[in-house]
């Protein structure tokens, strides 16, 4: 479909976006190489449409009316279009508004001579060849308007520089013919099937993040999703947190599935009910509850003080199980991990795996956050309090100044010369800022300039700031800091000591620099760990290694993996000798102190499944195995060790079905008839040892008998 046919089907109500389409999220830079590349007669994509006459909700004001008929509804292209209309039209979309995108594309200049383009530049401005792009589209200029500007400025315009503008003019108005070439979804598909094929589109593609496909599913089957969503999203905004669609995402995966990693739990149409349900409460109280926890509790102001927004997942998880009534302990306690999760940077690097994890612990554990703590310890090899030597050359841009920021808040801390609260202060003059405590151009002055990079990161050491009102740090300038700090300490007597800065008038000196961030360094480590040691006394909670950590580690003495009970693998048939592999292993356990046996995992670790084994026993299932296995075990030691000391269970990962096997120490020696060489069935004593199953014979294993069996 031709450019101009796109645009003009959009103007007449035509071609839409639908409502679970992300916003426009394209910045300038991609509309440059997009037109570049159109100019260049270079590809550009293709686009992805469906025709319709059920459409789901739409973007925009406009709704459907059957009596339209058939519309086309657009998956795949949209930002690409979207930049077109603005740049060719000069007016957004009819399915936009200004403050649904995140950067206003319009406004592109073009160099009518040599064909650069780039936005507005000072470079331009003495310059007639350059000219906004939209203003060529609309032959508001035209080529020959250029030549008379430059001609009556006294140039000589040559024919070949003529020729080259008029040129450039024809390859702007030549893009309205280029071919965007179209992918049609018939209007036999269903709403369903559309956005399946949206999703498989995208998936291969970088286009969509994970969280963003699941919202189209999402969307799928509820249309009103995304914009209930947005709503609740811009009423937070007003207060200060700001969140983007995909958080919403994650708190419902969360939620529902406990999992942070496996958005596509969400896609499937049976969610519906969950979905809306998990959102209601998370609408109505919990968001609000967290938001006022957070700026009541922790002292957060603004998302923009948290480094990784993604650490309020499992606060939300844990407020919608505990429909938000938590005990001031049990708050405290979610305060505290939170901030140790920032200067800790839980969630900076594998964040599925890690919410995985934790989520887990939130649904599972009665006492989370001791839990959650514990694991940040364990991160660290056991360390966890701040020392002083972290501050060094650390600049504003480290998590410590985030905690550093919450903590003299919590210190009730005042603005060194107006006296205001840095506890959400109200007004654009008193947005807070952080400056200098020694001004940097005294510090430059003293050898502390970027000539000399050490140096350089003293002077930005997150050590050297103090917080003050926008009001007060544009009236501070570059005073010398003795002069500076004691007018504060004649007009705000307390306000020096709620920052944690050094009183010591010595130290104010400029030539005693190193030492007032080394005594600094050390005030704010001290009092920053006796805050959050203070917080809430937290003990240290046991949690078992989860399964999937488990098969990561590998086999050793007390797990052993086998890829099947009885199909065998490399023969392509059953092999009833592996049965008998798998009550050796059994019997070695039970005679040692007791493991786990894994059925439907290869050795490596890979997640094979019980497929196999399945269709050995006449189209069984998870039942008849079960029944099968037990029967084996009965067989081989008895229904009372069946009974007491073996546990079946079949969990699933990636989605496969594998069994567990939980064998307890047995209370006397077992033994498994196997076959001689003569064929005459013998009692044999098989033990674990590391990772394999050994068998014991005369003297050893009398031995071990008496030892382990007294």
């Amino acid at each position: 479909m031709k450019i101009s046919s796109i645009l003009e089907k959009i103007d007449e109500r035509q071609l839409f976006v639908p409502a679970f389409q992300r916003e426009y999220v394209w910045k300038k830079k991609d509309a440059k190489l997009l037109v570049d590349s159109l100019l260049k007669e270079y590809p550009t994509g293709t686009m992805l449409t469906w025709d319709t006459n059920n459409p789901p909700e739409l973007k925009g004001d406009h709704v459907y009316d059957p009596k339209q008929g058939a519309i086309k509804i657009l998956l795949d292209g949209q930002q690409r279009i979207t930049t077109l209309y603005m740049l060719i039209r000069g007016e957004l979309p009819p399915y936009y508004s200004l403050e649904e995108i995140t950067e206003d594309t319009r406004g592109l200049y073009i160099h009518v001579q040599t064909g650069e383009v780039d936005y507005h530049r000072k470079r331009m401005e003495a310059d007639p060849r350059w000219l906004n792009i939209t203003d060529i589209f609309k032959k508001s200029v035209r080529a020959r308007d250029v030549v008379r500007v430059l001609e009556s400025s006294g140039r000589v315009v040559t024919k070949e520089e003529d020729d080259e503008i008029d040129d450039r003019f024809a390859a702007v108005h030549a893009i309205l013919d280029r071919e965007f070439p179209e992918q049609n979804i018939p209007i036999r598909a269903s709403l369903r099937e559309a956005i399946d094929i949206f999703y498989i589109v995208n998936a291969g593609g970088i286009s969509l993040t994970d969280a963003e496909l699941a919202l189209a599913q999402i969307s799928g089957y509820w249309p009103q999703a995304r914009e209930a969503f947005k709503a609740k999203l811009d009423a937070l905004k007003k207060n200060g947190f700001i969140f983007k669609l995909d958080f919403v995402v994650f708190a419902l995966l969360a939620i529902i599935y406990q999992s942070g990693s496996d958005m596509r739990k969400l896609h499937a149409a049976d969610n519906n009910e969950a979905v809306r349900d998990v959102w209601r409460t998370l609408d109505g109280k919990v968001l609000d509850y967290v938001a006022n926890l957070l700026r009541g509790h922790a002292f957060v102001d603004h998302t923009d003080e948290i480094n990784s927004i993604y650490a309020l997942i499992p606060i939300v998880a844990y407020c919608y199980r505990m429909d938000c009534n938590l005990s001031h302990t049990e708050i405290q306690k979610v305060v505290k991990w939170f901030y140790y999760s920032q200067i800790r940077r839980r969630y900076v690097s594998q964040l599925p795996q890690k919410l995985d994890h934790d989520l887990k612990i939130v649904a599972n554990s009665e006492t989370p956050f001791d839990r959650l703590l514990d694991v940040i310890r364990e991160d660290r090899g056991g360390a966890i309090a701040i020392s002083p030597e972290e501050f060094v050359g650390s600049a504003v841009q480290n998590p410590l100044f985030g905690l550093l920021r919450w903590h003299l808040k919590s210190r009730g801390a005042k603005c060194l010369t107006t006296g205001v609260s840095i506890h959400q202060p109200m007004g654009a003059k008193y947005q807070l800022e952080y400056d200098h405590i020694f001004a940097f151009a005294n510090l430059k002055a003293a050898g502390y300039g970027m000539e000399n990079r050490l140096k350089y990161q003293l002077a930005q050491e997150l050590t050297n700031r103090a917080i003050l009102t926008q009001t007060a740090n544009r009236a501070k300038g570059a005073k010398e800091t003795e002069a500076y700090l004691s007018s504060v300490a004649e007009n705000q007597p307390k306000a020096l000591a709620l920052q944690l800065i050094p009183e010591d008038r010595e130290l104010w000196q400029i030539e005693n620099y190193e030492l007032f961030l080394k005594t600094r360094r050390k005030k704010l480590a001290d009092s920053m760990n006796a805050w959050l040691e203070g917080l809430a006394e937290t003990h240290s909670v046991a949690e078992e290694i989860s399964l999937e950590d488990m098969i990561a580690e590998g086999e050793n003495e007390d797990v052993e993996f086998k890829q099947t009970l009885r199909w065998d693998i490399r023969q392509g048939s059953v092999n009833k000798e592996l049965e008998g592999v798998i009550m050796k292993t059994i019997a070695a356990f039970a005679n040692a102190y007791g493991g786990r046996l894994l059925i439907g995992v290869a050795d490596d670790g890979e997640i094979c499944g019980l497929d196999s084994d399945y269709k050995t026993l006449n189209g069984g299932d998870r039942d008849k195995f079960e029944l099968h296995f037990r029967s084996l075990i009965i067989n081989a030691f008895g229904e009372a060790f069946a009974a007491t000391k073996v546990n079946l269970t079949f969990p699933q990962i990636d989605e496969k079905e594998i069994c567990r096997v939980e064998i307890s120490q047995a209370n006397k020696p077992i033994y498994i008839k196997q076959a001689d060489k003569g064929g005459n069935p013998q009692d044999r004593f098989y033990v674990r040892n590391g990772n394999s199953s050994r068998e014991m014979t005369g003297d050893q294993a009398i031995s071990f008998i008496k030892e382990r069996f007294v």
